[in-house]
């Protein structure tokens, strides 16, 4: 790594601790061939600046793959019903579904066409 990383932004954000949301990257952006190098949140965790890198360097199109891949985070109720309901269609888990504190519940999930989203479910 010799330059700063390039990074990007990734607005509305579950408020998940700092850490929480580091392990969440590193579970899928390793998958696309980056190393995720720091992250940094927003006080009120509604902007969230991602540091990337890979051992060719990244350019604005890796930027841009990057962000558009994070932000496929889609709300849903009953995240357990829409998997079931997913995986019928030929989707499966990226990893497993987690609950961050008692705010979120959050998991990826691969499409047969291999396009990544997230779901996360807010709890009550």
């Amino acid at each position: 790594m010799g330059a700063t990383p390039p990074i990007f932004f990734w607005d509305r954000v579950p408020k998940t601790p700092h850490m929480d949301l580091l392990e969440l990257l590193d579970r899928t952006l390793p998958g696309m061939g980056y190393e995720v190098v720091d992250v940094q949140a927003s006080s009120k965790g509604r902007l969230v600046r991602v540091f990337i890198d890979k051992p060719q360097g990244v350019d604005v199109e890796d930027c841009a793959r990057v962000s558009d891949h994070l932000t496929r985070l889609f709300a849903v109720e009953n995240i357990d019903d829409v998997v079931t309901r997913l995986r019928a269609h030929g989707a499966e888990l990226v990893g497993e579904l987690v609950q961050y504190e008692n705010s979120y519940r959050l998991c990826y999930v691969r499409g047969p066409e291999g396009i990544i989203v997230a779901l996360a479910e807010q709890l009550s």
